[in-house]
């Protein structure tokens, strides 16, 4: 099916469907979107999908938020037809999606990715404090709009640089609920393939690669040179030139490696990739892998051309405001605070909250690879790191398919997620279904 079909198809299925909820969107179900103005200047946006499960009310079901990496990706266009959403880049309908077990709520922050906007560049955040406190406006604006959603359970899920956003949302979320700025249920935040101690994820790049058998000693020996040099400029807290050299790293990767892909590395790459990255400048290399995901360029064509065409007529999305016009500044603006842990944060929602706390990892995941990951939450400083330590790591096993495996201790737990990459939600839907469940307890 083709996704020019599908604004038409849509306005069918919701001749059959309630007429209370939402608006004709893009796709099945019934969705609402618009634009929360978090702060004089900074235009965020959101696309809502009601819950297409078969219960009474879509408030039976809890409310779970998709944030996506970057800084400068899409949530409305990565998340959505690329993951987890009704609708694949092709216009089809997605066998497993979220949606049919409960209600899904894509944010394009921060401000500048996607639909979201700025009216000048005095209006982008430039730390990670900053979007945090704009999400809590996005937040306060959306529970005007959808009051019924405020006594709904309330999980946060993201991915990628959503591992460094995520949790200081959360926890300014939870701070100003306790305040009464605002009225959340929230329960939940989860980690997906996080960049939450970017040094701790570079450091794991050389021995990774290594015991896969991608490079040889001798590419480990570059990697390694060039990602101790970038944990050097971290610890002296050089942050730009940290990053400048995160990306250098990856560019004595993508020799070593003749070009593996960074969100998973056994997938399928172009013999002559390698080649055609040494044309790209550095910035636009760590630009193509971090804002753009790294997908081959009929696959960014595709996903541009459909949220720049069919969505944005389906959705009103003003004609002055281009989807994903603005990533390259909002990535840019934020090189200060790429590099930057927040461990710190995670210890505050461990000890300070109630909230539980999740990570997932892509056991295929190469930019936030899973050793990386295991090695910043061994850092962790909270009041039950002994109990997490010394539990058992148990399978995960979905219809007698072992999908992985989860460790828990207190109120946090790790998920290691096999055969899947980077986009876990795609990668293993069925080990992403057992995440949801234990996280959100739908149905």
């Amino acid at each position: 099916m083709m996704a020019s079909a599908i604004p038409m198809l849509a306005i069918v299925l919701l001749c059959y469907a309630t007429l209370a909820l939402g608006k004709p969107g893009y796709g099945p179900g019934e969705q609402d979107w618009g634009y929360v103005d978090v702060r004089p200047g900074a235009h965020m946006f959101y696309w809502l999908y009601y819950t297409t499960a078969n219960v009474s009310k879509y408030t039976d079901r809890p409310l779970a938020i998709w944030l996506q990496g970057g800084p400068g990706a899409s949530s409305t266009g990565y998340g959505n037809f690329e993951e987890l959403g009704p609708v694949d880049l092709y216009g089809d309908y997605r066998e497993w999606t979220w949606v049919k077990d409960m209600n899904v709520l894509f944010i394009d922050n921060p401000v500048g990715s996607g639909f979201s906007y700025v009216d000048n560049t005095a209006h982008y955040t430039a730390t990670n404090k900053e979007i945090a406190l704009d999400l809590v406006e996005l937040m306060k604006g959306f529970y005007a709009l959808h009051p019924d959603f405020e006594t709904v359970p309330l999980h946060i899920f993201c991915e990628s640089y959503g591992g460094k956003m995520a949790p200081e949302f959360a926890l300014e979320l939870y701070y100003a609920n306790q305040r009464g700025e605002i009225k959340s249920n929230l329960i939940s935040v989860a980690l997906g393939d996080p960049w939450t101690s970017p040094i701790d994820s570079v450091l794991a790049w050389g021995p990774f690669l290594l015991e896969m058998g991608i490079v040889d000693h001798d590419g480990y020996n570059a990697i390694m040179e060039a990602a101790n040099f970038t944990a050097d400029l971290v610890a002296n807290e050089r942050w730009i030139q940290s990053t400048a050299q995160w990306g250098n790293t990856q560019w004595e990767v993508m020799k070593a490696s003749k070009g593996v892909d960074f969100y998973n590395v056994l997938k399928q790459t172009r013999g002559d990739r390698y080649q055609r990255q040494m044309l790209q400048t550095p910035t636009d290399r760590m630009y193509r892998t971090i804002v753009k995901y790294d997908i081959d360029e009929d696959r960014d064509e595709l996903l541009q051309n459909l949220m720049r065409g069919p969505v944005a007529e389906t959705l009103g999305i003003p004609p002055n405001v281009k989807w994903g016009s603005q990533s390259d500044a909002t990535f840019d603006i934020h090189k200060t605070d790429f590099m930057k842990p927040v461990i710190h944060i995670v210890d505050e929602l461990l000890d300070n909250t109630p909230l539980k706390v999740g990570v997932f990892s892509g056991g295929l995941d190469l930019i936030c690879a899973t050793p990386g990951t295991v090695n910043w939450i061994d850092k962790l400083n909270w009041s039950r790191r002994e109990e997490y330590l010394a539990a058992p790591r148990v399978a995960i096993s979905v219809d007698r398919i072992l999908e992985g495996y989860q460790k828990s201790g207190g109120n946090f737990t790790m998920y290691w997620i096999n055969r899947s990459g980077h986009m876990a939600p795609a990668d293993n839907p069925a080990a992403m279904s057992h995440v949801l469940r234990e996280f959100t307890g739908f149905g």
